[in-house]
């Protein structure tokens, strides 16, 4: 099995299946947790020194942040729902606590961020409002959850729809080195299928192909992109989802699209 796939374990305590690490990983920056929460479970914890982005993904629950209430957060019941998850901000040191309403789906996206800055809030559907890119069999639908246009230190957090037999993160970009028209980021996929027996694949490769690995990936796996080009394509029968987390030493997203296959843009 490749190193850049993550399969989900059976729920801890807290439920987590899933928890990638900056240790775990062997890069700086993103952290990721998803927790499979049954109904009336509690989770509290406290990142010192990294801020966190909440994404219900699935489900509902109670959330609080530094003693500050923010009722009941989500509602979706499929990832393919035509709607916006709950989300939460929370500024790296903020204690926090979550409770589960029903059974959810929770990923607790983290990056670095200084103790003491920013401020929690929910962030409200209409924040981040689904956009259509690319077309034909390149069409996939993107929802930002925490875009660069929005308060944070390092994250950036964005879910993707692709239909069956379509392919995304396409033609395939990179985004691992520091320049005028390119910035570093770590970044991680957690994959959603429906029906869930579905796979897709994922090549993550770079231009001397010192790393250059095809996954295929199923229902709740999750892959590591620690740099290199990273397109995905859906089986045919079976549409994907994924949630995005990036996050480096420049808060933004700049993509340089692999030469090789830079023609089929220039022709649209």
């Amino acid at each position: 099995m490749s190193r850049l796939l993550i399969r989900p374990r059976e729920p801890d305590s807290n439920g987590c299946v899933l928890d990638v690490t900056p240790e775990s990983a062997g890069w700086r920056y993103v952290g990721f947790r998803l927790l499979a929460m049954r109904a009336g479970q509690r989770m509290s914890g406290r990142n010192a020194g990294r801020e966190t982005c909440l994404v219900v993904i699935t489900g509902n629950v109670r959330a609080a942040v530094d003693g500050a209430t923010y009722g009941v957060v989500g509602g979706r019941t499929s990832v393919f729902d035509d709607a916006a998850p709950g989300a939460v901000y929370i500024p790296a040191g903020s204690p926090y606590e979550i409770c589960a309403v029903d059974a959810a789906q929770v990923a607790l996206c983290t990056a670095p961020g200084r103790d003491g800055v920013g401020h929690a809030r929910v962030i409200a559907g209409d924040d981040m409002p689904r956009e259509v890119r690319g077309k034909d069999t390149n069409t996939r639908y993107v929802r930002n959850i925490l875009p660069e246009t929005q308060l944070a230190e390092s994250l950036l957090v964005v879910e993707v729809i692709t239909p069956s037999a379509h392919w995304s993160s396409y033609p395939p970009h990179k985004h691992d080195t520091a320049l005028e028209n390119e910035t570093a980021l770590e970044e991680t996929y957690y994959y959603r299928i429906a029906p869930s027996q579905g796979f897709g694949f994922q090549r993550v490769y770079t231009d001397d192909r010192t790393l250059d690995e095809t996954i295929c990936v199923q229902d709740g796996d999750l892959v590591m992109v620690p740099r290199g080009y990273h397109p995905v394509g859906a089986a045919h029968g079976y549409d994907l989802y994924y949630l995005n987390v990036m996050a480096g030493a420049e808060r933004k997203w700049v993509a340089r699209n692999d030469p090789a296959h830079e023609w089929m843009v220039r022709k649209q």
